[in-house]
């Protein structure tokens, strides 16, 4: 089997596109496929003109991954964080995505995966232009998630949504992370969809020791993006509700630090913001955690079909999971029986995490939620199923049934 995969982020950047397809990819691998990843020269997180310096050289070249795929380079333009911007830059890079997608082996069908539009362009052209099946893969509930956050405004459909609902329809299979999203597509006509979930290797996280049984402090962490998405500030509001009596560790970076950081000194609370983590430090970091968030603002409707990554994550590891969630990602924290959902509000958080360090047994795990990511989000049974479903498309007649 050969695959062109297009990605507006790969190796060595880290995000989400690059984890899920790092991943997938060295399964596929396994499997004795060819893969061509075409994506931007890697520029993460800021695409700054400073990050910009020194990359002409590493435009149009081919490379090997790290999972022996071949990984062809197409520039990008330095574009800081500002969205208008970031959108000319996907802009550019789709649009070099197509004569270097030309030029990799013929493959046997071709895997764009989104929410960038742009890059759902040039992955339908050249799926078009080299007589191929293709597979859009959706990872965020998109164009729905830019209607919540207001980017795209009115009653009327705006261009946007109806590229993104062209292609929908016309691609040969659509893959979306959650079932709920996949429900939505359906309910829009969009029969050809399919799920596969974000996930992991489990076999690559240890399973942590329950939290001391005694302890003076009580210590909760939030790891990941500090965005519009994630409303930490209900959690600031709860940790300062609650005192001297608990920690609030808040790890990673995004738009919203500054104002979480304001937000934090005003209130008093007992609060520390800690900068990206990774290997043995992120682990050591979960460790001394009593509970860990997964929080999602309430007032966007695509998040009640949307699943944090991170999630999984925790699952795995076996601390418990403080839910600020809805909707399919509430429903997977209650079936793997990891921790308690709660309202998003301060005060019903506050009172969460008294009751949590008053009875300690409470965080104490099963095991029932890391065998719940074993069987459902691991990414060995993941690949498995993607194999499938690429090997239906292949060698059927372009549909998957």
């Amino acid at each position: 089997m050969r695959v062109t995969l297009l990605t507006h982020s790969y190796w060595p950047e880290s995000s989400p596109p690059q984890r899920r397809w790092s991943a997938l990819i060295g399964e596929f691998r396994k499997l004795d496929w060819e893969i061509d990843v075409v994506t931007p020269v890697a520029h993460a997180p800021g695409g700054s003109r400073k990050a910009f310096r020194g990359v002409a050289g590493k435009m149009f070249r081919s490379q090997t991954g790290p999972n022996g795929e071949k990984i062809r380079r197409v520039p990008y333009l330095p574009h800081g964080k500002r969205h208008l911007w970031r959108l000319v830059d996907q802009c550019f890079s789709a649009l070099w995505s197509l004569p270097v997608g030309m030029l990799t082996r013929r493959p046997d069908l071709i895997i764009v995966t989104v929410p960038s539009l742009p890059i759902m362009a040039a992955g339908y052209l050249l799926a078009r232009l080299r007589g191929v099946p293709l597979i859009l893969e959706m990872r965020d509930a998109w164009p729905d998630l830019a209607r919540d956050a207001r980017l795209i405004r009115g009653s009327v459909k705006s261009g946007f949504e109806v590229f993104a609902d062209f292609v929908q329809r016309r691609a040969n299979l659509v893959v979306t992370v959650t079932e709920g999203f996949a429900d939505v597509l359906r309910s829009r006509g969009i029969l050809n969809v399919a799920t596969i979930s974000n996930g992991l290797h489990v076999s690559s996280l240890p399973v942590l020791p329950a939290p001391p049984a005694d302890r003076e402090v009580f210590e909760a962490l939030y790891l990941g993006n500090h965005g519009e998405s994630q409303n930490l500030e209900t959690s600031i509001r709860a940790s300062a509700i609650v005192g001297s009596r608990m920690h609030l560790h808040l790890v990673g970076y995004g738009s919203r630090r500054p104002v979480l950081q304001k937000l934090a000194r005003d209130l008093g609370a007992p609060v520390t913001f800690h900068p990206s983590l990774h290997g043995q430090d992120v682990l050591d970091r979960y460790a001394s955690a009593d509970t860990c968030i997964v929080s999602l603002r309430d007032d966007w409707k695509s998040f009640e079909t949307t699943i944090p990554s991170k999630t999984y994550e925790v699952l795995a590891l076996g601390r418990h999971i403080t839910g600020v969630v809805r909707g399919e990602a509430a429903r997977v924290v209650a079936e793997a029986e990891a921790g308690d959902i709660v309202e998003n509000h301060p005060q019903a958080l506050a009172d969460l995490w008294h009751g949590l360090a008053e009875d300690r047994s409470r965080l104490i795990r099963t095991g029932a939620s890391r065998a719940w990511v074993q069987d459902n989000a691991d990414y060995g049974v993941l690949s498995q199923r993607y194999a499938e479903l690429i090997c239906g498309l292949v060698s059927g007649n372009g549909r998957s049934e």
